[in-house]
């Protein structure tokens, strides 16, 4: 959510220039597989995250995964995101699990979700591509089908792949669980990507509650390795918004 202020496909020499080393977006689907990996190059960043296609977005579809009747759509969109992943050489692609429509059995509904999570493990693993899934909470977004830590936990081990792993965000699961810390220690060995937000507001941290600084050090002290992505709102603006990260 950072330098939206500024034409896409020059983001990328401004997160360069900021000091950042990675980016991570929504999609990538409105550009060219090329033009993205040039700016890549020149700006010396590693590509380490964006989302499969969501359906409809401007109509409020958040994902199509728990869907269905939207399978043959779900798995086009995980070709299309394969496409771009081997372009910018990214290694995680997260799968949105989408909103649960009405009338649905629940089984039916997990058993779409499973399938379909299972189908793109499979494809995403002969490239090399891990597969996220991530719970988001029932405020921001009422109705997405995937809620809770342990709930994203038991669907990977149902999926019973490994290239299938936990996109955890701090500022959802701090909303729907607290326990940052512990559940963050408890679970290392199933997050493959960390973001964050502070609450309430989804604005930079220090700006809320959670205890960022704390909870960096003890991410270090675990052990954790991965990325942590800035998937917050800047109060007044990117550069403004960047003091907590220049504080530590």
């Amino acid at each position: 959510m950072l330098f939206t202020e500024l034409p896409f496909l020059d983001r990328f020499k401004a997160a360069a220039d900021t000091g950042f080393t990675g980016v991570e977006y929504l999609f990538p689907y409105e550009h060219r597989p090329e033009a993205l990996a040039e700016q890549l190059n020149q700006n010396g960043l590693t590509q380490v995250l964006f989302n499969m296609p969501p359906g409809d977005w401007d109509k409020g579809e958040r994902g199509l995964a728990c869907l269905p009747d939207r399978c043959d759509e779900f798995r086009a969109g995980v070709e299309a995101a394969l496409r771009y992943a081997r372009a910018l050489s990214c290694k995680h692609v997260h799968c949105m699990a989408g909103i649960a429509p009405g009338g649905v059995e629940p089984q039916r509904l997990y058993d779409t979700y499973i399938g379909n999570l299972r189908f793109a493990a499979e494809a995403c693993s002969g490239d090399g591509v891990e597969l996220l899934i991530e719970p988001i909470n029932t405020q921001d977004m009422p109705g997405y089908y995937l809620n809770r830590t342990q709930q994203a936990l038991d669907v990977i081990s149902a999926v019973g792949l490994a290239n299938i792993r936990l996109q955890y965000d701090c500022y959802h699961m701090h909303i729907m669980e607290g326990d940052l810390a512990a559940t963050l220690e408890r679970h290392l060995g199933s997050i493959a990507h960390v973001q964050i937000a502070d609450a309430p507001g989804r604005n930079e941290p220090g700006m809320g509650v959670i205890p960022y600084a704390a909870l960096f050090k003890h991410l270090d002290a675990i052990g954790y390795d991965g990325w942590i992505g800035c998937e917050y709102r800047p109060k007044a603006g990117t550069l403004q918004g960047l003091q907590w990260m220049r504080a530590l």
